[in-house]
């Protein structure tokens, strides 16, 4: 089957679903070209987009979009020449859902059930195209590390308000007037657009002096590494697809809590999700003070589920299934 790929070169976590569908299939990935003229460079950047496009979607049976985006609103009104997939995770579904024409896409890949309700509370119509196909990842990439619990805490993503690191700071802090030994580590980059919100924190680490049990690791580039220095893995945002980041870490060996954002319990077990600050601290101090036995029992408990749930070559192979599916339906 000839299938196109349209990813816009942003392959966080595609690489193993576009590997698997190269395996099988005569594979084409479209990659934009344009124009570096002086004059009306815009404008024929933009003609030359949509005709590198359409051409694209005349020569596959099935066109893949890994996000919903500009260029899937595109094709989405252009003649239609092959079956179109799409697979949305969480940004996209804000930004583009009223920008592409629905009616032009067969199916649409949702990466939770809380997601599949809220498409379906937007757009009713389209709702009978949606599957759902967890996010997942490489369970041969991310795994075990049975280091002595030494009660280091971590968060990793982009700093931004969405994820309420500041928030989990003010927490941290008054966790650590209730039990020693504890130190955050905040990985992740500073978006430009979120400048303000990254001197805030530094500055609030500094104002309550936490300095001595906070660490800025800035951007991760070895997450399998980083993971490895973390027993309690935090996810503390409001709003979520299907985080990978909880995943990766669990599979490296870290426990996990989280804040119940919608589809959060998709993730992770009750017990181990919290709504308040007081919340959140009860889970860390219980954990803390179980018996190593008792803490290691819980982990191994825990990432048997991701093994079970999140396997990026069982998430790999059912969206090549749905391709399949589609292109020969």
């Amino acid at each position: 089957m000839r299938i196109g790929i349209v990813n816009d070169d942003i392959w966080d976590f595609f690489h193993e679903i576009y590997a698997d569908i190269s395996t099988h299939h005569q594979t084409t990935l479209f990659k934009r070209r344009g124009y570096h003229l002086p004059v009306f460079n815009v404008r024929m950047n933009q003609v030359m987009l949509h005709q590198n496009l359409r051409d694209f979607m005349r020569a596959n049976e099935v066109v893949f979009f890994e996000w919903a985006s500009e260029l899937l609103a595109l094709a989405s009104r252009m003649p239609k020449t092959c079956k179109i997939i799409t697979r949305i995770h969480r940004y996209d579904l804000y930004e583009w859902i009223n920008k592409v024409n629905w009616d032009s896409v067969d199916k649409i890949i949702l990466v939770s059930k809380a997601k599949q309700r809220e498409f379906g509370r937007l757009l009713p119509a389209q709702a009978h195209k949606v599957v759902v196909i967890p996010e997942a990842i490489s369970l041969d990439r991310f795994t075990p590390n049975n280091k002595p619990f030494n009660g280091d805490i971590g968060i990793l993503c982009h700093l931004k308000p969405r994820k309420r690191v500041y928030d989990l700071v003010l927490t941290f802090h008054e966790l650590i007037k209730k039990i020693d030994g504890l130190h955050l580590h905040i990985g992740g980059d500073m978006r430009p657009l979120y400048a303000d919100y990254h001197e805030a924190l530094h500055r609030i680490v500094k104002e309550l002096k936490l300095e001595e049990a906070v660490t800025f690791d800035g951007h991760v580039a070895n997450p399998e590494q980083w993971y490895r220095k973390i027993d309690i893995f935090l996810s503390n945002s409001y709003s979520e697809g299907l985080q990978v980041s909880p995943m990766e870490a669990i599979a490296s060996g870290c426990y996990c809590f989280s804040h119940f954002w919608d589809g959060a319990d998709e993730l992770l077990p009750e017990e181990n999700l919290f709504y308040t600050s007081s919340e959140l601290q009860e889970q860390i101090i219980a954990y803390c003070r179980a018996s190593e036995a008792e803490r290691r029992e819980k982990q191994a408990a825990l990432r048997q589920l991701i093994v079970e749930k999140f396997d990026v070559n069982k998430t790999s192979a059912q969206i090549r299934l749905l391709i399949e599916q589609v292109g020969s339906s």
